[in-house]
Parts: C-alpha cells; structure tokens; sequence
C-alpha cells in the first residue's frame, strides 16, 4: 500500500487542495461526457470518477496521476460491448460492469505475476499510431451528437463520414449551433487561457441558455433527469461463455491502460524528482476497475489532460485525488438537478475538443526524422486503426512492432573494425574515416546476441566477406563479441560451421570480448577446445599482436595497414539496419 499519508504535511495540503479541486471540476464534465462515448448514462460516468479515485489514491506510487474515466478506455468499452447489447440498456450496463471487473482481474493477475514488463509490448511509435487514430474516431463519432442527429456508431471512420454524409441534410440547425459554439469556446479559452475550467464554463453557460429559451422544446436533446446520491453496490453478472468472448478485448484495453498509466507516472515522477512502481501501478489500477465494478462504474485508468493539469496546480501527493473524488461525491449528493438541461451538443463538443488535442501528428513526423522504420510503424497502426477498428489496429501494430524487432535481430549490425592510427582503439570504418584496415586480418563487430534468429546470417556473412575476390588475402578473422551478452545452441552450431569453412579456406577465427555467460556456454559446447584457448582475447588489439607475432610481425605498424576502401566496398547490402 502506498503510504504518502504516513508523511504528509501542510505544505502537501496546500498544492493538492487547489489541484484536487481543479481537477474535480474538470472532471464532472468529462465524466458524463465519456460515459456517453461508453454508451453509459452519464451518470455512470460520476460513478466512476468517484471510488476509483479513493482505491488508486492509496494504492498507487504515481503522485501526479489523476485516475478516473478516459476517452479511449471509453470508445474501446463500446466497440467491445455492443456487439452483445445495445448502448444504454440495463443488460449493457450490466455487461460493462462486469467488463471492469475482467480487465480489473487482469490487471492483479499481471501484477501478482509481475508482469510490468509486458508494457514492453507497446512500442513508442504502435502507442503513437494507436492513440492518435483513437482520438480521430471519438472525435468523429460524435458527429451524429453535433448534428443533432441519430445514426449508428461506427469504429471505421469511413462509415462515420458516409453516414454523417447521408444524413446531412437532416442536420438539426440549433444543435449544430450550440455544439460550434462549444467547440469555439472551449479552443478560445484552452489558447489564451488554459488554466481555466472551460469545459465547466461551456457546461454552465449551455444550461442556463438552454433552460432560459427552452431549447429542449425546439429539438435539442438534453440529458434530462439524472439520479441524486452516491452509487449503490451491484454485484456485476458473470456469464462465463460471454467472458471467454471478451477476453480478448479486455487484455486490449487492459495493456492500453497499463501503458497510459505507466508512461504518465514515469514522465511525472521524472520532473518532480520521484519514481513509480510498474507492478504496484498494476494493482492499483486493476483495483480501482474491480471495487469500482461494483459499485457501477465502467472501466478507468489516468487520464492524459486532467493528470497535466493536476500536475501544473501543484498536485503533491494522490490526496489530490481523493479531493477531486469528494467535490463528484458531492455533485451526487446535491447537484445533479442542475444538469437536467444539459444539451448533448455541448459534451459532443468537449468530447471532440478533448479528443483531436490528441492527434499528434508532430510526433509521428519526428520519429521519421529520428528512424523511418519507427516513422513507418507509427503511420502503418495510424492507418489500420482507421480502417479496421481499434482493437483490430493495437494487435496488427503490436503484431508489426515484434516483426520489426525480430527482423533487427536477424538482421543485427555487423561493423568492419580499423585500427585508429598511434592507439590500440579499433572503431567502425564507416564512422570513423581515418581508421585503417589490417592487412590480412579482418575484425568484425557484431551488434547483438548470437542465437537462433541471427545465426544464419552471421554465419553466411563472415564467410561471404572472406571468398571475396579481393579479400583473398585474408589469413584471420577476429570477432568483436563485447556487445553480445547471450549464445544460444543454434548460434553455437552456426560458429562450428563457419570454423569447419574457414579452417578449408586456411583462416582462422579468433574472438574478443566475449562475456562471462557467454563464455560459459562456448567452454561447455567444446568450441574452445576446438578453436584452442589462444583464439580468445580481451581486446582485438590483443588478437592483432598474438596473430602478428604468429605471422611474424612485432607489431600492429603503418607499412601494414591498408586503405579501409579496400574491404569495405566488398560488404554485401545488407550488413546495417534498413532505416
């Protein structure tokens, strides 16, 4: 259990008091709002930003973190339901309860077994890719809200844009007024004033315009009575042909949510000088979902913008969160009647506004600038997301992001090594211009592991580099293993083939650098007793003196070094990454 109370002080109080309230009245807005995204009466929605916030406020490790209801977590929640009952109805209701409790369960499952490290699974640009298409969807799902219309929810955004364009012509006026003018509002105020609680203003204004000229009587949808009180415990169904048929999307949303909650811990306990727990994160989160199951509330995780505002009103320690739990508590108690003439159009608009804040398309063109290949993968789960669906995109994105690695893997660096004259350094020829070759000698730096998916190719490699014509003269090859940590039995069945082609070809092999665990298994594989103890060293300079001193040369000299031109333009095309 966290135990920040157990030190907690005035100067704490402080900061989270004005944080918790800020983040609260952010939240009662957001919450309703979100929980129409799930296809939830908006009520569930302060349901959820309530005792979630008390489990994850002490059981957390993030101080900065603002638990609660989330767009996406929202829109995966309806994709993943409504196939089994409508929006809205008390069986749906029903299921999202117990689909908070599955991926709550899966989340103390991970953490039992420590498992934080399967956050790994989402690679920067597939997070990127994800969330940036998620938010176009929620942002256009709420067209039909806009236009004061109703046709059915769609996950691919083409069939949001044909419906919305064949229903055009029905658009009810007043509501496509009311939910621009919310958009406006809310982007005026968010660019010249952000800290102030736009959407709260955008909320109150609505009601009061919308009770004064009685605009439900002219079409515009309003939410209409919502309950008064604090929720009531319901114990979730259970129908296990049906859990079995969600499972899979509840792992979707439970990594999805893991991963937001880790990232945004680990950033703000950089900048505020403290560190997170992965596996702690875990559990509480997962807690937060199952006892929030209970008493009806849909899934949550942490939120991006309410944790940024948390953390920019000076929240200290989770005690933020049980502020902004007690000012929804509350709202429940005494305010709902209030939000009787809230108009649709306007949570539409806080939804979109919340939502394409989200794009980011700057990030996706700096990963072009810093790795294509990650560029790529980030616009690739960008695009399939879009067209086939969320939960469809997180798996092909997830899925190309190991096919990546692997093909690194397999395909790892190999670097031609040249002596840096009047030094025993030897460094990459294709980086560092003035270092030279070793006449008949050929050191090669592998940059990965030896195992299983690279052994193949490392085996063809060194022995294509030597029948090359004009490297007839090579006598030794010298491998650079300070960068390898791990050699499996395939990689070591690799090796004493290249020996058994190499010793035909009358050069021998000779390592560096080889590690402790590494070591270990070339002892015991035999191919140490093969090669001979004297074809290992600690350093390629090692393995130039021992082979020249063989060959009859005192010393690594000028007169024997040659032009690195003269190997290097012979390496075939696929000795360094692809980018």
């Amino acid at each position: 259990m966290s135990a920040w109370y157990r030190k907690y002080n005035k100067t704490d109080a402080g900061g989270d008091l004005l944080a918790g309230l800020t983040v609260g009245i952010m939240l009662i807005p957001q919450g309703m709002a979100y929980a129409m995204l799930a296809g939830m009466p908006p009520i569930h929605g302060l349901y959820a930003s309530l005792l979630p916030l008390v489990v994850y406020a002490f059981l957390g490790t993030s101080r900065q973190l603002s638990a609660g209801t989330v767009a996406i977590d929202s829109l995966l929640v309806v994709f993943a339901l409504r196939s089994f009952a409508t929006p809205g109805t008390d069986h749906y209701i029903q299921i999202a309860f117990m689909f908070a409790a599955m991926v709550g369960l899966i989340h103390i499952a991970f953490s039992i077994g420590r498992m934080g490290f399967l956050v790994n699974l989402l690679s920067r640009p597939v997070i990127l890719g994800f969330i940036s298409a998620a938010a176009t969807i929620i942002g256009f799902s709420q067209l039909s809200n806009i236009m004061g219309l109703s046709f059915p929810r769609a996950e691919r955004i083409i069939i949001v844009l044909i419906e919305a364009g064949r229903n055009i012509a029905d658009t009810h006026i007043l509501s496509l007024g009311i939910g621009l003018a919310g958009i406006v509002l809310l982007l005026s105020l968010k660019r010249f004033i952000p800290k102030f609680p736009a959407a709260l203003l955008a909320v109150g204004l609505s009601i009061l315009a919308t009770w004064y000229f009685r605009l439900d009587q002219y079409g515009v949808r309003i939410l209409g009575d919502i309950p008064t009180g604090l929720p009531g415990l319901v114990i979730p169904i259970f129908d296990l042909n049906l859990a079995g048929q969600l499972f899979v999307s509840a792992l979707t949303l439970a990594l999805i949510q893991f991963t937001n909650v880790v990232s945004l811990g680990k950033y703000y306990a950089s900048i505020n000088n403290h560190s997170i727990n992965p596996n702690r994160e875990l559990f509480a989160i997962g807690m937060a979902n199952l006892v929030g199951s209970f008493f009806q509330s849909y899934a949550v995780s942490g939120g991006f913008s309410r944790s940024a505002v948390n953390n920019e009103a000076g929240a200290r320690t989770p005690m933020a969160n049980l502020v902004a739990a007690t000012l929804v508590a509350l709202t429940l108690l005494f305010l709902t009647p209030i939000f009787y003439y809230l108009p649709v159009p306007i949570l539409a608009s806080i939804i979109m506004v919340a939502a394409f804040g989200m794009i980011n398309i700057s990030g996706i063109r700096n990963l072009y600038k810093m790795k294509r290949s990650d560029g790529h993968l980030a616009l690739m789960t960008f695009i399939v997301t879009l067209v086939l669906g969320l939960q469809k995109g997180i798996l092909i994105g997830i899925a190309a992001s190991v096919v990546v690695v692997m093909y690194r893997i397999s395909r790892p660096n190999v670097a031609v090594l040249g002596n840096l004259p009047g030094t025993r350094s030897f460094r990459d020829v294709e980086i560092f211009e003035e270092a030279k070759l070793i006449a008949g000698i050929l050191i090669l730096r592998v940059d990965a592991s030896f195992s299983y998916a690279n052994a193949d190719y490392l085996k063809e490699l060194i022995v294509h580099i030597c029948d090359l014509p004009k490297n007839t003269d090579i006598h030794s090859v010298i491998i650079d293993a300070s960068a390898a940590n791990d050699l499996d039995t395939t990689a070591v069945e690799a090796l004493f083939s290249v020996v058994e082609q190499l010793d035909e070809r009358e050069i021998g092999l000779y390592f560096t650098g080889v590690h402790g665990s590494v070591s270990g298994v070339i002892r015991r594989s035999g191919l140490e007793k093969r090669l001979g103890e004297d074809h290992f060293f600690l350093s390629p300079y090692r393995a130039v003196q021992h082979i020249q001193c063989e060959k009859g040369i005192s010393q690594i000299s000028e007169r024997e070094i040659i032009q690195a031109a003269s190997l290097t333009g012979s390496l075939p095309a696929p000795v360094t990454n692809p980018d």
